[in-house]
């Protein structure tokens, strides 16, 4: 495989996305989105079950007053979606992919070329993650970009429990089989 040149340094892109956190957190406030999932959850909830929804401690501080929990944390978390769908079609042809339809050859030699079971492992794999982000007072974006560019205690621990049990986890489902 032929390798291709970078569009933009790392360096270049790590400092502006730097300064673009610096500003978002200015102008709004630290990046994350998994609360949009919890204020979407709280509304649904204050307009089904109301007196339930305040007697839960989680629950009661979110949602009431959102309108519809449709604002900055749902346009980032739609922006995501627009914003990778965007780039995978205006970078297809520097995409580093095997060829469309295969897995990678790491992962096919372990768990097969099932699409369902890469899928499902993706699905369950980010679930977790995300339950355990939430547990931890955040989530992914707000731990590992916001949290430790404002030097949050929790925020360095996530991100070390998170990176030690990812690495781990890799040695135990591809370690050499046989």
């Amino acid at each position: 495989m032929q390798e291709q040149k970078a569009i933009i340094s790392w360096k270049v892109a790590g400092v502006s996305l730097g300064l673009l956190l610096t500003l978002a957190t200015f102008l709004v406030k630290p990046l994350g989105v998994s609360t949009q999932f919890v204020v979407t959850d709280a509304v649904v909830m204050h307009a089904v079950a109301p007196e339930a929804t305040e007697k839960n401690v989680y629950l009661a501080k979110y949602g009431e007053k959102e309108a519809w929990g449709i604002g900055y944390g749902w346009m980032l978390v739609f922006g995501m979606f627009v914003g990778g769908l965007l780039t995978s079609r205006v970078f297809k042809s520097r995409q580093p992919e095997v060829d469309k339809g295969s897995m990678p050859k790491m992962w096919e030699a372990v768990f097969g070329g099932s699409r369902q079971k890469r899928f499902a492992a993706a699905f369950f794999g980010g679930a977790l993650l995300l339950f355990g982000a939430r547990l931890a007072g955040g989530c992914t974006s707000g731990h590992m970009i916001s949290g430790m560019s404002q030097l949050a205690l929790s925020s360095f621990i996530f991100a070390i429990f998170t990176f030690g049990s990812a690495i781990a986890m890799a040695h135990l489902l591809y370690r050499q089989r046989g």
